[in-house]
């Protein structure tokens, strides 16, 4: 009888061992999902926000995000360093003008949707780190055309609707 009792005291049976492991991995599963939660919490489950929304939430200098839309047609230009980039991104209800230094990616250019990633400077011109271009003609990222069709007319629709109605240079016709 005196084994009996320092069993009970020393010795957790098997039925309260599963149990405390269990509960363990129960506490430590909701802890992982409110971790989660919290870090992809409020504005952060957005990819990006495009210039209008920028302007309406009045982002401080120095906060670092993503900016997606269209690259305004004939805002693209180089710096004499040849590394340093000068460009407006669009959503056709608002710009925003954005720096980049780095290499473009091949599919860069105006009228084309873009993603990048940085903060507004103290001028309010969007300094990006990083500079992601659409990759298919087909592809537009969510968010990146206008808003109403009254409001712009996309850019790369112009050549294309002239290329249609020019006369053919071989044919002449």
């Amino acid at each position: 009888m005196v084994g009996q009792g320092n069993q009970r005291k020393g010795l957790k049976t098997r039925k309260q061992q599963r149990l405390l492991v269990l509960s363990a991995a129960v506490a430590t599963l909701v802890g992982a999902v409110l971790l989660v939660l919290f870090a992809l919490g409020g504005d952060s489950l957005s990819l990006f926000l495009q210039p209008s929304d920028v302007k309406a939430k009045q982002i401080a200098a120095g906060q670092h995000f993503r900016l997606g839309g269209l690259v305004e047609a004939g805002s693209f230009s180089k710096a004499e360093d040849g590394l340093t980039y000068h460009f407006t991104v669009t959503d056709c209800v608002a710009t925003l003008p954005v720096q980049f230094k780095g290499l473009l990616p091949d599919l860069f250019r105006e009228g084309q949707g873009v993603v990048t990633e940085g903060e507004l400077n103290a001028e309010g011109v969007f300094v990006a780190s990083t500079v992601l271009a659409k990759h298919d003609e087909n592809y537009n990222p969510p968010g990146t055309l206008p808003k109403s069709a009254d409001q712009c007319v996309h850019p790369g629709d112009a050549p294309y609707q002239a290329l249609d109605q020019a006369p053919d240079t071989v044919t002449g016709r």
